[in-house]
């Protein structure tokens, strides 16, 4: 589903480091493969989800 007419969509996370690990995560954003490749027709409420997400493997990879 798209965002509102008067919605802004949130700005893509990439910081144009590039590279898959192993679990097809990014290592630059800590996004999955999957998000990446939706994350144009995600809803801004779904890429808040995926934000949070990345946030969490960006945490538990620094534990």
């Amino acid at each position: 589903m798209p965002t509102a007419a008067n919605e802004k969509p949130l700005p893509s996370p990439c910081v144009h480091i590039c590279a898959l690990n192993e679990q097809d995560i990014c290592i630059g954003c800590r996004r999955h493969a999957q998000e990446i490749q939706a994350w144009p027709s995600l809803t801004n409420p779904e890429r808040q989800q995926v934000l949070a997400a990345c946030r969490q493997r960006a945490q538990a990879q620094r534990l």
